[in-house]
């Protein structure tokens, strides 16, 4: 199984914004739910929003309202537009799919992520 790969991070400043994108080949990509999760330094990784293979949304409370999560099937890509930037916001994102419990989300398959930096 190859894992997800993201793109488009960078350093920006508050209020700025971003688009990440995500390709994840393959079936159970296709056919799952996918997610942006994110991690911080010396936090745990938490899912910041959703997308279902038939296009429902969900977000975490902190990026509502400021994140869109979107995606391709046919083209394998899952999307995260980030608009109103902060410094909180800083940390890692990865693509994935939407895991059943935390042991699988543990024991899965994680690309490198793409760095967000927001600076003050």
């Amino acid at each position: 199984q190859v894992p997800p790969l993201e793109s488009g991070g960078g350093l920006v400043q508050t209020g700025g914004s971003l688009t990440l994108s995500c390709t994840a080949s393959g079936s159970i990509y296709s056919r799952s739910a996918m997610a942006w999760y994110r991690q911080a330094p010396g936090k745990q990784r938490e899912l910041v929003a959703s997308v279902t293979s038939g296009g429902n949304t969900n977000y975490a409370d902190s990026v509502k309202g400021r994140f869109t999560i979107s995606r391709d099937n046919a083209k394998y890509t899952v999307s995260l537009q980030l608009n109103s930037l902060k410094p909180e916001d800083t940390a890692f994102y990865y693509c994935n799919r939407v895991f059943p419990t935390l042991d699988a989300m543990a024991l899965a398959y994680w690309g490198k992520g793409t760095l967000v930096t927001v600076s003050s």
